[in-house]
């Protein structure tokens, strides 16, 4: 047992002098290749090997022909191994470049091209994350292309929306300042309802923008869904009314939530006013709230004949038009495109969801918000 760890302690020995020796190389060697890296470990294991061998043949005392006979074995094995590194380190050298040259197409049009085997595990899995992410630039890309469009569509929008009422105002001020117009107090009034449109326009622009600058102060309470429809159905009733639409009860349920009641229900207002404008005159617009999976949802449908499907995915995008059905009209009634934005940004900053599809002869839009039971309110009922 002694003669055992005395050649277990010489082999050791012989190989802790190989490494020192070798330890330089480790600073010399940062930032080189991979396949040069690859072979000075691969040095350093031979000549670590080949210097505890050394050692115990010599505390062995082998004659010359067996010693000579262990340096044969052991170099023939030395240069096999430094082969077989050489080998792999230029063949992981080679994937890595190749790689790095598939790597550089992140982010371009074309899209990230994956090599088509990489040499090892590591590298695999760092083509899938390269790949991942390529795709999520592609994405974001897509996105900001989709904005930079929606933007245009909106500035040119709000730029004809207001060209409209503010001719129309130039036109009835010279008329009055030239003493043409015979019935002044009605130019008078054409022209408060001109600069309340304008105000509108106004007033859902500083909206939106507090929206998409995360700014909006919801200030919650604890209200009935029948109270938020009731007072939609309230304020737009007149329109209803001058545009010969039917506003119907499609089955108020009332339920609690916890909400900033004044946006909800401008949320539902907006719904309505759009609804009614793209109906028909003679049509109808129907609210209904539901409880549904903890969720209670709100859901306003119209008579516009529907929306086609490619058009769907945009409706809530700032500055959707649509098509004829949907598009403003000149008659002064008409929007800026602001109206469903404003929607979904309220909406999800209760932490809900708008949605929206056809149904039967026009659209159904849906809110879902959290019911007050699910934001840990008891479930008592809520008053009607």
């Amino acid at each position: 047992m002694t003669d055992f760890l005395v050649i277990v302690a010489l082999a050791a020995l012989g190989a802790a002098l190989a490494g020192l020796l070798a330890a330089p190389a480790v600073r010399v060697l940062r930032r080189r290749s991979v396949a040069l890296s690859l072979f000075a470990v691969a040095v350093l294991a031979v000549a670590a090997m080949a210097a505890g061998t050394v050692a115990v043949a010599q505390a062995m005392f082998l004659s010359g022909h067996d010693l000579g006979v262990v340096m044969a074995v052991v170099a023939v094995s030395g240069v096999v191994s430094l082969a077989a590194a050489l080998l792999f380190g230029r063949r992981i050298a080679a994937g890595s470049r190749e790689l790095a040259r598939s790597a550089r197409t992140v982010g371009s049009e074309g899209g990230f091209v994956a090599p088509a085997e990489p040499p090892t595990a590591e590298l695999a899995a760092l083509s899938r994350a390269l790949e991942e992410t390529s795709g999520r630039l592609a994405e974001a890309r897509e996105r900001e292309r989709a904005l930079d469009a929606s933007r245009r569509d909106l500035i040119a929008g709000i730029s004809h929306d207001l060209r409209t009422p503010l001719a129309g105002l130039r036109a009835m001020a010279e008329a009055l300042e030239d003493g043409v117009a015979e019935d002044t107090a009605r130019y008078h009034a054409r022209m408060r309802i001109e600069v309340d449109r304008l105000a509108a326009m106004v007033d859902d622009l500083f909206e939106l923008s507090r929206i998409q600058a995360g700014a909006l102060a919801l200030t919650l309470s604890r209200v009935s869904v029948y109270d938020l429809v009731d007072d939609a159905l309230a304020g737009a009733g007149p329109l209803a009314r001058a545009s010969g639409v039917r506003l119907v009860d499609g089955g108020v349920v009332p339920l609690p939530v916890r909400v900033d009641a004044q946006q909800i229900t401008r949320v539902l207002g907006n719904l309505l006013v759009n609804a009614i404008r793209a109906t028909p005159a003679d049509g109808t617009v129907a609210v209904s709230a539901r409880h549904e999976k903890g969720r209670v949802v709100l859901a306003v449908e119209d008579g516009c004949g529907g929306i086609p499907p490619e058009d769907l995915p945009r409706v809530f995008d700032t500055g959707w038009r649509g098509g004829a059905a949907r598009t403003p009209r000149t008659d002064g009634k008409g929007g800026a495109g602001l109206g469903l934005a404003i929607v979904r940004g309220i909406v999800e900053a209760h932490e809900g969801r708008a949605t929206v599809r056809n149904a039967g002869s026009g659209c159904r839009f849906e809110v879902e918000l959290p019911s007050a039971e699910q934001q840990g309110e008891p479930p008592t009922a809520a008053p009607c």
